[in-house]
C-alpha cells in the first residue's frame, strides 16, 4: 500500500513501519494517523507477518502533534475538536489491538502523543541520547489520550508528576519508570531489534496473539472475571492445534512447526 507519511517494508516475515516526516521530526498530523490505523488495520489481519516493528526516519521517533495541525485546532469546535480526538484514539487502539507483536524501535526523541507510540510497543528498545516529556501541559492542555496507554507501564504518582510539570528526561530515566525495556548503544540498535525479532519467531504465533487478548482482559475484568476466563483459555488452546504441536514438539525433543 502507498501512504504519504509511512514507508512499509517488508522482510521475509517481518513488516517495518517507519514514520516519513522527518522534516518536521515525524510530528503527527490528520493524515499520519488516518494512515496509521489503515496500516495497522492491514497488517493485523495479514497472517504472513510474524512480527512489526515501528520507528522513525530521521533524527526522531516522533515529536508529538503539528504545529500546522495544532493552528487549525484553534479554531475547532468543540465537535471538531471531539471528532479529532476520536481519530487519535483510533490510530493508538488500532496499535494496541493488533495481534502481531509490535517491537517500537525508538530511534530518537518522543513528546507528547509520540510516547503514546512507544507506550503501546510490545517492547520498546532505544538508545541512551534520547529525549522524552509529556509536553502537553506546556501548552494548556493535557495527555488525555495517551493516557490510557501510557498508564499500564507507570504508576500513577509518576504520572502525575511527568504530566504535571512536563519535564524532559532521558532514556535511562524512561527505562527507570517502565516506559522503555531495553537500552543499547546505537550500534548495536539493529541487532538487538534483530535478537528480539528471533525471540518472537521461536513462539508460538496464537499464542502470542492470545497472550495480548489476556493481558487486555486483565486491565478489564473484575479479577473473579478474569480467574474464569482464564481457566477457559488455557483449555481452549491446550487442545488447539498449536498447542498440542508445541507440547508434542517439546516432549518429542524437536522443534515446533512454527519455529524456523
Amino acid at each position: 500500500m502507498n501512504y504519504k507519511t509511512l514507508v512499509i517494508t517488508k522482510k521475509d516475515d517481518i513488516t517495518t513501519v517507519a514514520l516519513n516526516r522527518p522534516d518536521v521530526h515525524n510530528a503527527m498530523n490528520e493524515t499520519l494517523m488516518n494512515e496509521l490505523t489503515s496500516c495497522f488495520h492491514h497488517l493485523s489481519s495479514d497472517n504472513s507477518i510474524t512480527a512489526i516493528i515501528l520507528t522513525g526516519n530521521g533524527k526522531s521517533f516522533c515529536a508529538g502533534a503539528d504545529l500546522t495541525w495544532m493552528k487549525q485546532m484553534v479554531n475547532y469546535s468543540a465537535e471538531e475538536n471531539k471528532k479529532d480526538s476520536r481519530l487519535l484514539l483510533d490510530m493508538y487502539e488500532s496499535i494496541h489491538s493488533c495481534p502481531k507483536p509490535v517491537l517500537g524501535r525508538i530511534n530518537g526523541a518522543a513528546f507528547g502523543g509520540g510516547i503514546g507510540l512507544l507506550a503501546i510497543c510490545d517492547i520498546t528498545i532505544t538508545i541512551p541520547e534520547v529525549t522524552f516529556a509529556f509536553s502537553e501541559v506546556k501548552l494548556g492542555i493535557i495527555p488525555a489520550v495517551i493516557s490510557t496507554f501510557v498508564a499500564p507501564r507507570m504508576t500513577p504518582a509518576t504520572m502525575r508528576r511527568l504530566f504535571i510539570t512536563g519535564e524532559r528526561f532521558d532514556s535511562a530515566a524512561a527505562q527507570k519508570i517502565g516506559l522503555i525495556d531495553i537500552i543499547v548503544p546505537p550500534e548495536n540498535l539493529d541487532e538487538t531489534i534483530n535478537s528480539c525479532v528471533e525471540q518472537v519467531r521461536s513462539s508460538g504465533p496464537t499464542a502470542i496473539k492470545e497472550i495480548k487478548h489476556l493481558i487486555y482482559h486483565l486491565q478489564k475484568m473484575d479479577i473473579k472475571e478474569y480467574k474464569e476466563f482464564t481457566v477457559e483459555k488455557i483449555s481452549e488452546l491446550r487442545v488447539s492445534q498449536e498447542g498440542q504441536e508445541g507440547i508434542k514438539g517439546f516432549l518429542e525433543k524437536r522443534k515446533p512447526s512454527w519455529k524456523r
